[in-house]
């Protein structure tokens, strides 16, 4: 839900989640993110769509930002799945507070100095958009989307930064295997902003639907290691710790990641009705 719009309601159930990341843990001012969404599906006018409510707060050195967006997708049957197109709208609330410490030296320009770096406290509020495409089966997934299409420009008092679109490839396969009650999923993450890009390859095995681990293998930057569980109720706990294997593994304690979310069904049915008996009158 945080990058595909097409994916909301994919579950046919209401759902909530949270999720916390801390990344870097060590370093002053080191990125941290909470998400929460939810997400559901419905029928209007016969039109078979999903819905879904995102919120994202995402903090690194200066920079504090805040995504509210809300999604729609409209549901098509294909073959053995089912196909959703989605659209995104949303406000993105862009705040930095800088706290500059400029030595003293001759080949230090303090940020007053600068004219594209802000000196004092900055906010600005942007109209943002996205964009995806999620399909689904039994047995496999892909995801395609897009975040950041308009590229809404910041307007501080000093630079006109942007958002850069960001571009999203995801997809999986649940393995055939003997054993009904263990599933393996592999699936492949590929994440690019036009000039960088990073893949993520990851295994998780699942038994009774219950309890699932997994290993993940980001290119050049980490190995996580995943596992979580269902409680009760479809309440669903998992964490994930990223142990990072670039040049910043020597001043970090790695990244923690915690999801709780859950799903339900609402179904709405008549109540019966209610009739005098003759046998007590």
């Amino acid at each position: 839900m945080s990058i595909n719009p097409g994916y909301a309601g994919s579950n046919d159930m209401i759902c909530f989640a949270a999720l916390s990341r801390q990344s870097w843990v060590g370093f002053d001012g080191a990125p941290s993110t909470t998400f929460f969404h939810v997400n559901a599906p419905f029928n209007l006018f016969g039109i078979n769509s999903g819905a879904g409510l995102s919120l994202m707060n995402d903090q690194a050195g200066f920079n504090d930002n805040m995504n509210i967006n809300f999604s729609y997708a409209y549901k098509i049957d294909i073959a053995s799945g089912k196909l959703g197109i989605g659209l995104g709208l949303g406000i993105f609330n862009k705040t930095l507070e800088p706290n500059w410490t400029i030595p003293t030296s001759d080949y230090h320009t303090p940020a007053s100095g600068d004219p594209l770096i802000p000196e004092n406290n900055e906010s600005y509020l942007a109209f943002d958009m996205g964009f995806g495409a999620y399909y689904k089966t039994r047995e496999f997934y892909i995801g395609i989307s897009s975040t950041h299409i308009n590229e809404a420009k910041i307007k501080y008092s000093k630079g006109t930064p942007y958002l850069k679109r960001h571009y999203y490839v995801i997809t999986g396969y649940h393995l055939p295997i003997n054993n009904p009650m263990i599933e393996v999923t592999p699936s492949i993450y590929l994440f690019s902003d036009g000039r960088t890009s990073q893949l993520s390859i990851n295994t998780n095995i699942q038994y009774n639907k219950k309890i699932w681990g997994g290993v993940t293998y980001r290119a050049g930057d980490a190995i996580i290691g995943l596992m979580g569980i269902e409680l009760f109720n479809g309440i669903r706990v998992g964490y994930a710790y990223d142990f990072a294997t670039s040049d910043i593994r020597k001043n970090s304690n790695g990244s923690h990641e915690l999801m709780v979310s859950y799903c339900f069904n609402l179904s709405i049915s008549r109540s019966p009705r209610s009739y005098k008996s003759v046998r007590f009158l």
